[in-house]
């Protein structure tokens, strides 16, 4: 498919990153070629909404390449950002469970590489391969657990602490391996909603961070100077 709806869809690359997604890993080399001319693969600028709040659960997406954030959007218009999306993550799941509309936006952070699969060919998939669903089923526990270790941080871990955990978070799945955050299109803003706290809040913890030579922050690049530390910091 071409235009702005979609990419034209080069099936092995997209199937090379499902294969590294233990949800599809279990269908095998042929299940996998078969998902991935079953979707549509397309590419997205940065600040594109992929799936809008609101709108109804019709796909399962994986992110094949990129940043994206997951953003919810209060009755008043204030956004806050509840996760971060880098390569191989899915998202939407939970619509395609209850029917309900999307609960939260999906923008791109960075310039992006995302593959959609119908909700029809994922149950029809489920039914011929009842590993998958065991796998979806076990995706959806790792997002409860995820979900209670932020709530735990929230409990335990002072701001410092939580802005520590989440700086090497970043730098582990969407960075690079010299320890280098890159954050275009991410917002001090964007931050503290990850860690349930105000900007100005946050932007005083990354400067105690920055004294005491834990970080160093250039524009919208921090570079983890410290890693071990940090860990410490961030109870790891």
């Amino acid at each position: 498919m071409n235009g702005r709806g979609g990419v034209p869809q080069d099936v092995q690359p997209v199937a090379a990153v499902l294969a590294e997604i233990p949800l599809f890993r279990v269908l095998g080399e042929s299940g996998i070629l078969s998902t991935a001319r079953s979707g549509l693969a397309r590419r997205y600028r940065p600040g594109q909404i992929i799936i809008h709040q609101g709108d109804p659960g019709e796909s399962l997406y994986v992110l094949l390449d990129g940043l994206a954030k997951v953003v919810f959007t209060t009755e008043h218009g204030d956004e806050i950002v509840l996760n971060m999306l880098g390569r191989g993550d899915t998202f939407g799941e939970m619509a395609l469970l209850d029917g309900s509309p999307r609960s939260a936006s999906v923008v791109t952070v960075r310039p992006a590489w995302v593959f959609a699969l119908p909700r029809a060919r994922l149950l029809e998939m489920m039914r011929e391969h009842p590993g998958l669903a065991d796998e979806f089923l076990r995706m959806l526990g790792h997002m409860v657990r995820r979900l209670t270790d932020q709530a735990a941080d929230l409990a335990f871990l002072d701001l410092g602490g939580r802005l520590a955990k989440l700086l090497l978070q970043l730098a582990d799945r969407h960075g690079r391996t010299d320890a280098v955050v890159d954050l275009p299109g991410l917002t001090q803003s964007d931050l503290a909603a990850l860690i349930g706290a105000s900007r100005p809040a946050v932007n005083r913890a990354l400067q105690s961070l920055a004294a005491r030579n834990l970080i160093a922050i250039e524009g919208r690049t921090i570079t983890l100077l410290d890693v071990v530390a940090l860990r410490k910091r961030g109870g790891l």
